[in-house]
């Protein structure tokens, strides 16, 4: 049977050494030879095996030897040996180490008795440690503090032990008397720890009887108090208020450590808003420290303290910010993602400041990840602006800057901004436009090009303005035609040009894209890569155009847009041009354009030819030119215009509708009790013991002390492992944290027998894995043990947990065996539902590359029923808006977004049609970075669609 240790060595398997020729090399008098057979007798006996034989050559020739590393490695011997019988029993042969015992506590070497008194540390048997208990004392108070410390320490694991009290019973006095007179930090703190562990009230006594001197005394005796003082508050809450204090006064300590744990035992000992601020400030001087993960930490606890009080941490916010000053994007990202929930109209002007300043410094392109922060902070100023249209003005134009630039990413993130902006604030519609005109031709990426020009066809509405957003088109686009037709005597010039010219121009191939709903479409598009510099191209003798670069690249799509826009803009000209010859001059120019895109697009000179979808959108465009109407004109000048700002306001209201249901959670009843502020008794008290009071009793009166402790859900996690009629009962009670399991199990033993050596084995299946082995219980007839078992987990999967309860009984020589019932892990346990942006979705849609497709089979005949379903039975958020799923048109599709505890993000795309027959049919789509989230919901889907109970 396997047994503890207290000592972990690597062992290599390769060729273990035989017995007889570690016994001949520890008989030589060569030290090098007797260190190394020493060393291999360690790490066989380690890796299980016995080698009695060897003890009486180790005591004859090792224990005598002088030399430092063999006395070491005899004491890792000694330690790891069988020093009992199987009965209990010390073994007489003891007796011979006991003596080399007492003779190393009184070696004049400091390094020998050091080694033995640590050893020690380890030794429970008492027979042994019985004779050397006045050596042991003896050391307590000898010159060299190495000694002192390890005395202190085995003394106190000593009293620790079952005869402890009986071995050492003035162990206490002695300790705390040593205390008072050491000036060795280690020694102190050993001494400290002492007391703390075995004689918690003297403990106390000392801390109280010298508070003034806290401040001054060496850290790792700080980190004890520290200790003690959560240890002691969580027994007694009435006794915190003076502890406060103390932590307080330790908020100065020199040491970072110290006052990282004295932020974190403030923030759980009180809810006073002096002790928080307290902590929150400590926390942000921390962020100053030059280690990353630090800094990680650090975020971490001051994200906690914002969900808490974030009344105190908004006053916060700026001292948080000063962690965009490091380059790690992991922070910068963690510092706003705090910032931005602590924006209020207080401070939404020096925020936005700051962003600011950081924008501009991205620009310096020193950093290679610039790009990457330069789009987190116009996604921020993005929020900001939003939340507080005030400030809009104050960035938009700043931003306007970046449509050009080589991040992508960051462009359409800029592109969005604007687009939102101009919607949401009338008054800068004519600057923005302006601006926008200005710097059109800088912008190289096809995404950010459209949506730029469906900005310029919607919100260009003076006679000027029109005319301008026309002729930047036209400029952008270069002379027409597109190319010019060849004789077919230079057949092969055509062919070696347009190969030339596409050189330097990105190409892409049809490849699907993921629409807004999540399905998919094959359309031609250049890649979004920032676009190298313009090169020139057949029938033009200038530098070609932004515009003109992509559509001779392939980009077709971004042609129907230009088309779209120069209908809208010509439709537009219609109401302020009163000129009809300059209409006509605009209009036929318009057309122009469309009609050159389609012979480009249908000529032999471009690798693919313009695709369906685009080719009838420019039809369409030139056909609304030739014949125009007012039921047109309508729909293409208002209702592209009122559909936006519709979607803007079903999200206004959504976020809106989510803060008001958080805010009506209630954690307390209307008729719990009050304590009022004035009418409490002040006697004695400073102000920060009556602000903690004040915040406990508001706790008590909002439920956040009971909030935890629900003991109805307790029994939906109670679950029954062995059955009624087996000897032993069995039940576990499952608490599931973030990155661990705990079992709470409770074994009943339902004979008339003592259960002997009984033991809980378990084993796990999927990325778990036990922390520690469950030890062995004897148990009384009719009674019950609990039992606890800690389990980690690595990734967010389905896990199994099994196993079995093994016991001997005294007239029974085999040992029972009753297997338990398998535990599963649900993976919901692990997932939360979240929120991230559209583009942000099919990003990471088209870059994970695990995919579960589960078919659609259900008993269920409506679609929004079983979305709903669906989403209830993954608890995943439904990123597609409601007004998108209105209406009844037999199909249905929408994206469902969720993250685990781990930080993996678990996307989910549903496609449903209702048949004929009224069943539904399709497919659910599940993508994740790890195959364990993918085929671990994928089977809870599975199980789950199809409705009711199941």
């Amino acid at each position: 049977m396997e047994r503890s240790s207290t000592l972990l060595v690597h062992f290599d398997k390769g060729t273990p050494a035989l017995a007889n020729e570690i016994k001949l090399a520890l008989e030589g008098n060569d030290v090098v030879s007797k260190i190394d057979a020493m060393k291999k007798a360690i790490m066989l006996l380690l890796n299980g095996e016995t080698l009695p034989q060897l003890f009486i050559t180790i005591v004859r020739y090792v224990l005598p030897s002088e030399d430092h590393t063999i006395q070491k490695l005899l004491l890792l011997y000694l330690e790891i040996i069988d020093k009992t019988d199987s009965t209990g029993r010390v073994l007489p042969e003891m007796i011979l180490i006991c003596q080399n015992l007492r003779n190393n506590l009184q070696h004049p070497n400091e390094y020998i008795r050091g080694v033995t008194l640590r050893f020690l540390c380890r030794l429970s048997e008492a027979e042994i440690i019985e004779p050397l208990i006045p050596s042991i004392l003896s050391n307590i108070e000898h010159r060299h503090p190495f000694i002192r410390r390890n005395a202190i320490l085995a003394v106190m694991s000593i009293y620790k032990l079952p005869q402890g009290e009986q071995l050492l019973a003035d162990a206490p006095e002695v300790i705390e008397r040593i205390l008072n007179s050491e000036q060795d930090p280690s020694a102190r703190r050993n001494a400290f720890l002492m007391l703390f562990t075995c004689a918690q009230d003297r403990a106390v006594n000392y801390l109280l009887s010298h508070v003034d001197k806290v401040q001054d005394w060496p850290e790792q005796l700080q980190m004890v108090v520290l200790d003690l003082i959560r240890k002691v508050c969580r027994s007694n809450r009435a006794e915190k208020g003076r502890y406060i204090k103390i932590i307080i006064s330790l908020l100065s300590a020199p040491s970072t450590a110290v006052i990282y744990e004295c932020a974190g035992t403030l923030v759980s000992l009180s809810s006073a808003p002096t002790a928080i601020r307290a902590a929150a400030n400590t926390y942000c001087q921390l962020l100053s420290q030059s280690d990353n993960n630090v800094k990680l930490i650090v975020l971490e606890r001051l994200n906690e303290l914002k969900s808490s009080h974030r009344e105190i941490m908004v006053d916060m916010i700026m001292d948080v910010l000063r962690a965009l000053s490091s380059p790690n994007v992991d922070i910068r990202r963690k510092t706003l993602d705090i910032a931005l929930d602590l924006i209020t109209p207080r401070n939404v002007d020096e925020v936005v400041l700051t962003l600011k300043k950081e924008v501009v410094k991205t620009q310096s392109g020193e950093l290679e990840k610039n790009g990457e922060y330069r789009q987190m902070l116009v996604q921020a100023i993005h929020t900001c602006a939003m939340k507080f249209p005030e400030v809009a003005s104050t960035v938009v134009h700043l931003l306007m800057d970046f449509l050009g630039d080589s991040n992508v990413a960051s462009a359409v993130d800029v592109v969005l901004f604007v687009r939102e902006i101009i919607e949401t604030n009338p008054k800068l519609r004519v600057s923005i436009i302006t601006r926008l005109l200005d710097t059109f031709y800088q912008i190289r990426a096809a995404r950010v090009c459209s949506c730029a020009l469906w900005i310029i066809g919607e919100y260009c509405l003076s006679l000027s303005e029109v005319e301008n957003g026309i002729s930047t088109i036209k400029q952008c686009l270069g002379e027409l035609p597109f190319y010019t037709a060849v004789e077919e005597g230079d057949g092969a010039d055509a062919i070696k040009r347009p190969q030339q010219i596409n050189s330097s121009i990105t190409v892409s191939s049809r490849r699907p894209a993921v629409l807004a709903d999540g399905t998919y479409a094959t359309q031609s598009a250049a890649s979004e890569t920032a676009l190298s510099a313009p090169v020139l191209a057949p029938g033009s003798l200038v530098a070609v155009g932004n515009l003109r670069s992509l559509i001779l690249s392939g980009d077709f799509f971004l042609g129907a847009v230009v088309s779209c826009t120069l209908t809208k803009l010509v439709l537009r000209l219609e109401e302020v041009q009163p000129s009809k010859t300059e209409l006509n001059k605009f209009c036929s120019g318009a057309l122009l354009i469309m009609v050159s895109m389609l012979q480009l697009g249908q000529s032999s000179y471009l690798p693919h030819p313009i695709d369906n979808d685009s080719y009838e959108r420019v039809v369409l465009c030139i056909r609304l030119l030739c014949n125009t109407g007012d039921e047109i004109r309508r729909i293409w000048l208002q209702s592209c215009r009122q559909s936006f700002a519709k979607m803007l306001a079903d999200k206004q209201l959504n976020e809106t509708e989510e803060f008001k249901a958080k805010a009506q959670i209630s954690h307390a009843q209307p008729d719990d009790l009050i304590d009022f502020y004035h009418l409490k008794s002040r006697k004695g008290m400073s102000q920060l013991e009556l602000e903690d009071e004040v915040q406990d009793d508001l706790k008590r009166a909002t439920g956040e002390f009971t909030m935890d402790a629900d003991e109805a859900n307790k029994l939906n996690r109670i679950l029954q492992l062995t059955g009624f009629s087996d000897p032993v009962y069995a039940e576990a009670y499952v608490t599931v944290h973030h990155y661990d399991i705990v079992l709470d199990v409770t074994v009943i033993n339902r004979t008339k027998d003592t259960l002997q050596n009984l033991c809980l084995e378990l084993a796990t299946m999927g990325d778990l894995k036990l922390v520690e082995r469950p030890q062995n219980y004897t148990l009384a007839p009719e009674s019950s043990k609990q039992i606890r078992a800690n389990i980690k987990v690595s990734s967010t999967e389905t896990g199994v947990i099994f196993g079995n309860i093994v016991y001997e009984t005294s007239n029974v020589l085999e040992r029972t065996v009753v297997v338990l019932n398998d535990i599963h892990i649900d993976i919901m346990d692990y997932i939360s539902p979240a929120i991230c942006a559209d583009v942000a979705f099919r990003n990471m849609w088209a870059e994970f590359e695990w995919e579960n497709k589960v078919a659609v089979n259900t008993v269920l005949q409506n679609e929004k029923e079983f979305l709903n379903h669906i989403i209830k039975s993954t608890n995943m958020k439904c990123l597609t808006a409601p007004s998108a799923l209105d209406g009844e048109c037999g199909f249905l599709a929408a994206n469902l977004y969720a993250k685990s505890v781990f930080g993996e993000d678990a996307l989910v795309n549903i496609s449903i049609e209702k048949q004929c027959d009224g069943k539904l049919s399709g497919y659910i789509r599940i993508r994740s970075k790890t195959q364990g989230i993918a085929l671990s919901l994928g089977d809870k889907i599975t199980l789950k669609q199809k409705g009711g109970s199941g």
